[in-house]
């Protein structure tokens, strides 16, 4: 795993990850940037390892072990509860590939979400206006060939 670039003015961060494990290692990582509260859009496309990235945050907030982390594509929304340096965090887990317009999305709840101690992770969210606008940041996944993924992750100041 190689870390390409941080500019701490800008709040963008660059990785390069070769596998699965690194990319875990990269969200374990991130969660140590991410306070809450936060709305972030997981941009990529399908299989670039969006939900491997979140393995990785879960575990290190103590929400969950990476084997427990899965796709929400199906059930639209994972919750977990986790804690950093004794203070609760929610760590929720949404994919909402599947909807197709803003009246489904508002069936959610996200804003009942962005609680003081929540990460919000939402993964296809650049489809939708309203999550755009609501988003403190986004984490762009590319893949660059073979298991190798360019990490980009915008924070908003």
């Amino acid at each position: 795993m190689t870390e390409a670039a941080v500019v701490a003015k800008g709040k963008v961060y660059e990785f390069t990850t070769h596998s699965g494990t690194e990319t875990v290692g990269i969200g374990r990582k991130l969660a140590g940037l991410l306070a809450p509260p936060q709305l972030l859009i997981l941009r990529g496309d399908l299989g670039t390892g969006k939900t491997t990235l979140v393995k990785g945050i879960a575990q290190a907030l103590e929400a969950a072990e990476p084997d427990e982390v899965t796709s929400p594509t199906f059930t639209l929304l994972h919750e977990f509860d986790g804690e950093r340096e004794g203070q609760p965090i929610k760590l929720y887990h949404l994919d909402v590939y599947r909807l197709e317009s803003e009246r489904q999305l508002e069936t959610l709840g996200i804003d009942d979400l962005l609680g003081d101690d929540a990460l919000v992770l939402v993964e296809w969210g650049e489809k939708f206006k309203s999550i755009v606008k609501r988003a403190t940041g986004e984490i762009a996944i590319t893949a660059t060939g073979g298991n190798a993924r360019k990490i980009a992750v915008t924070l908003k100041s």
